[in-house]
């Protein structure tokens, strides 16, 4: 690969794990008054499932924060980046659809949830990844 797309690679990593780590830092209450807070964080997955039981709620919202906690620091260290990628990107492609069928798809394009999923996936096709745990293995 040149240059170009290792800097590339490196700042998509880096780009996607700061969106899952600062989203999580959010719900948790870690930006200060700039956070969302965890109810509030349950009502909106609530809202954005609403064709599951409003009671799985809870449940989908500490399983997703577990989830994006964990590829986050994997996305951010840069380890078994191909598949933590293609986890992202399975995971905001699921949180994308779930948001435009719970409201329209104008939420998914306006929040960029298709481009950030499409940049994981990228992500994850790429055969090496510069500046990582990973490529001191390889």
């Amino acid at each position: 690969m040149n240059t170009y797309q290792n800097i590339a690679g490196f700042l998509v990593r880096i780009a996607l794990a700061s969106g899952f780590l600062s989203a999580v830092a959010s719900r948790l209450s870690l930006w200060g008054t700039n956070s969302s807070g965890w109810s509030a964080f349950v009502t909106y997955t609530a809202k954005v499932n609403s064709f599951v039981p409003e009671r799985l709620a809870l449940f989908l919202a500490i399983i997703s924060t577990i989830v994006e906690v964990v590829l986050g620091l994997l996305l951010l260290i840069g380890f078994k980046t191909r598949w933590a990628a293609f986890g992202a990107a399975v995971l905001s492609l699921l949180f994308a659809l779930a948001m435009t069928y719970s409201y329209t798809i104008k939420e998914p394009l306006d929040y960029s949830v298709f481009a950030f999923s499409m940049g994981a996936f990228l992500l994850s096709t790429l055969p090496v990844h510069k500046w990582s745990i990973d490529s001191l293995f390889t």
